[in-house]
């Protein structure tokens, strides 16, 4: 059998991962990104427009796209932030609220069978994998360029 590598095995399962949930979010004719974006946004206090980019690890343009459909299909509004003049808030409605409310269940269903069928340990493991691999990448212990 031929050695795959670590980053195979991770892009090929959030592959797999990110086709269940658009697979699931279709029957709300939804998609995987707004529930992500449903989840990301404070649903009491409303989250600054200019902070979910980077708290979901998406480019501005990408979101902007996904936050005007969330606003034409009634999941969310934009107010002006109290705080700040400048920026906006981005509000759950109702419907955005129980639409994020399934995009929970969905979450918490698929976290909870992977905790049924895979044991703890393993699970302790993969989290620690995860995490020593992202603790490199921002250290920047992968790749590094020395200016001489």
């Amino acid at each position: 059998m031929k050695e795959i590598t670590i980053d195979y095995a991770l892009r090929n399962t959030w592959q797999a991962v990110s086709k269940m949930y658009n697979e699931e979010a279709k029957h709300f004719k939804s998609t995987m990104a707004i529930g992500f974006t449903l989840l990301s946004i404070d649903p009491k206090t409303g989250t600054p427009s200019t902070s979910l980019g980077p708290k979901m690890g998406m480019e501005a343009t990408s979101l902007s796209r996904i936050l005007k459909r969330m606003e034409e299909k009634g999941f969310i509004v934009r107010k002006p932030n109290p705080n700040d003049g400048r920026g906006v808030l981005i509000h759950l409605t109702g419907i955005g609220l129980e639409r994020r409310n399934l995009s929970k269940e969905a979450v918490l269903k698929f976290n909870g069978t992977l905790k049924e069928n895979i044991p703890e340990e393993k699970l302790k493991h993969f989290f620690e994998v995860t995490d020593a691999i992202n603790k490199m990448i921002s250290k920047k212990k992968i790749y590094t360029r020395h200016n001489n």
